[in-house]
């Protein structure tokens, strides 16, 4: 069975999580894609106002429907800080004697970018197939200099227009995913649900449902 790890604090899960989990499940024909929710992220700033059950409620609710994806609560049962490698051994553990070649583990392009601050990255790197997904930059100035439409810009495009120099400045072995790009990420969902602007089809309709049912992220109508 191929697997591949998806993690992410899910703050809340939207449709650009699950269409780049579906993307890999399908073009890298991945039998199944583990989504683990963080408990503290250790190398970004995190909003703990909505609780680890909410977050993992709303990803049961995301997922329901599509049998290759399934979440992995080891992190959140672990507690504490959340470390990668600790996740990855532990998953060739629970999976010994099933897992067909090594375990993927997506990344997303910002988070790729920091790679090297992780707990010991040429480990991860070792025991699993790196796959980097494309994300879209909303504030480089340069996507307007180069005359770039929005829905194809990247951010880390250089003086050509060239997609994305992470290509050159990852330096351990990754497949660069070449992912159909979704335009959202959980902070601007957040953002746009405290600010009272539209922002219902950004994540699937039960999340919107679980959303409004808890008045989560500030939620007021």
């Amino acid at each position: 069975m191929k697997i591949a790890i998806y993690g992410g604090s899910f703050n809340p899960i939207h449709i650009g999580h699950l269409s780049l989990a579906d993307d890999v499940a399908t073009t890298l024909n991945y039998d199944k894609i583990l989504f683990v929710p963080t408990f503290i992220p250790p190398h970004k700033q995190f909003l703990a106002s909505v609780s680890p059950t909410s977050r993992m409620a709303m990803l049961e609710a995301a997922i329901a429907d599509n049998d290759r994806f399934e979440i992995e609560p080891c992190e959140v049962q672990r507690g504490g800080i959340s470390y990668t490698i600790d996740t990855v051994k532990f998953l060739m553990k629970k999976y010994e004697g099933k897992l067909e070649g090594k375990l993927g583990l997506i990344l997303g392009q910002e988070i790729a970018a920091e790679f090297g601050k992780w707990k010991s990255p040429d480990e991860v790197v070792e025991l699993c197939d790196i796959i980097i997904g494309r994300r879209k930059s909303l504030n480089d100035r340069r996507a307007v200099a180069l005359n770039k439409p929005r829905g194809d810009y990247v951010g880390g495009v250089d003086a050509s227009g060239n997609f994305m120099d992470i290509d050159k400045s990852f330096k351990w072995p990754h497949v660069l995913f070449n992912n159909f790009i979704v335009p959202v990420s959980s902070s601007e969902v957040r953002a746009r649900i405290a600010g009272g602007f539209g922002w219902r089809y950004l994540v699937p309709p039960a999340v919107y449902e679980y959303i409004v049912s808890n008045r989560l992220y500030g939620y007021k109508q």
